[in-house]
């Protein structure tokens, strides 16, 4: 039986379940992610003693090794062995998260966060690719707004389970059940069947260093990744700095500050990337840019709604402009993502991703939490988070520009029914 898409209902079924293998890996994904910064107070007061600075590095470590090996698995992750890196990735990022338990000084335990660095990157650079196999363009928005769900939801299990672990048996027994389930998902990786999809027997290998080179000539592929870097500039600065604005602008506790934006996380990060993701495809029926257009609206109308949750004095206020523009900002990740892959052949899908992933960590989240810190120790917290709201303003701005210089509306042959 044959679908309305052309595609097979064995072959639909085949696509939906590696899409549920791969959310389920992205939400592990994320969950050892931040099981470090949950229980991070905890191995400030053990028997490692480390400073601030320390802890500081550990987050640090992970994201400089994650964006420097990002670009060895986009060459090696376009090439037919791609289950194999991925599974070792998987593999490697959660020993290196259960060893994390076992360090017995600070110089270990950042060795371990920094191992966990290279196992997520090869997962990142090559899944988006491989999900790209499995969806056509006109369904790949919806397809990845399933999958980076996972991202938001995630990161609230990493702290939510952490802390749950940390405080009922120990920090070192929460990096051990972060790290086992990585285990039995590295085997289901090897046993997906992705290596038979028609875009894959199609695609010639080429030269590493030829892609990259490639990528960066291609006009739209730089200003997609611009607009992306100060995005996650953004996203950098207020996943380290809200919960310290929160106590220290409007007086929460630090344990009301983490719950309020956990919870507001989780529901504007389902709700912005599914909603995200459908309507980018509806969109994409009538618009050749209309994951460059949807993502460059969202953000521009995110920008205000964020500087006015970050100068009213009010709390209620505060908590529900920071919402909208969460919710606005979260729509464009599913969008942004799909013409990141849309826009290369299939040959070069996860050279795109990992040279993306390079750029927007190395320019965006490594840099932001520090140039907020400095700014507020000139002059407050409040002062050094307006660089949020300017930050999303500039990434908006960009991926308008890309639309605008971008192709025209589709003619009605074009349309592809879904």
């Amino acid at each position: 039986m044959t679908t309305k898409g052309g595609m097979h209902e064995g072959e639909r079924r085949g696509a939906r379940g590696v899409l549920a293998i791969l959310t389920a890996i992205n939400l592990l994904n994320y969950i050892d992610r931040f099981v470090f910064p949950a229980v991070s107070e905890s191995i400030k007061r053990s028997s490692l003693h480390p400073s601030d600075f320390q802890i500081g590095l550990g987050s640090t470590a992970f994201l400089l090794v994650y964006l420097l090996a990002a670009p060895f698995f986009g060459a090696v992750g376009d090439r037919p062995s791609r289950t194999k890196w991925m599974a070792a990735g998987i593999l490697l990022w959660s020993i290196a998260t259960a060893l994390g338990g076992l360090a017995r000084t600070m110089p270990e335990l950042l060795g371990a966060r920094a191992i966990v660095g290279i196992g997520e990157a090869a997962y990142s650079a090559i899944s988006p690719a491989i999900l790209a196999d499995y969806f056509s363009e006109r369904t790949r928005g919806r397809a990845f707004a399933i999958y980076f769900a996972a991202t938001p939801v995630g990161a609230a299990l990493g702290y939510g389970l952490g802390g749950f672990v940390d405080a009922h048996w120990g920090w070192r027994e929460a990096f051990f059940v972060a790290g086992v389930p990585g285990l039995v998902m590295a085997w289901s990786v090897l046993h997906m069947n992705v290596e038979r999809t028609p875009t894959r027997a199609a695609t010639r290998t080429q030269g590493a260093i030829r892609k990259y080179l490639l990528l960066l000539r291609n006009p739209q592929y730089r200003l997609t990744v611009l607009g992306y870097t100060a995005y996650t500039f953004a996203m950098g600065g207020i996943g380290a700095w809200m919960p310290v604005f929160l106590q220290r602008t409007h007086g929460l506790s630090s344990a009301a500050a983490n719950a309020q934006l956990g919870g507001m996380l989780v529901i504007s990060g389902l709700v912005g990337s599914l909603g995200g993701g459908w309507i980018g495809d509806r969109l994409l029926r009538k618009w050749r840019e209309a994951y460059l257009w949807l993502s460059g609206v969202t953000t521009m109308l995110a920008a205000p709604l964020a500087w006015i949750a970050l100068t009213t004095p009010s709390i209620n206020v505060y908590l529900v402009t920071l919402f909208s523009a969460e919710l606005l900002i979260f729509t464009c990740t599913a969008p942004i993502n799909s013409k990141l892959i849309d826009m290369v052949p299939a040959g070069m899908r996860a050279a795109a991703m990992a040279l993306c992933i390079f750029c927007i960590h190395l320019l965006g989240d490594v840099p932001s939490p520090t140039l907020i810190g400095l700014i507020s120790d000139r002059s407050s917290i409040g002062r050094g988070v307006l660089v949020i709201p300017v930050a999303v303003t500039v990434s908006g701005a960009i991926w308008v520009y890309a639309a605008w210089r971008g192709s025209p509306p589709r003619s009605t042959a074009d349309v592809v029914e879904v």
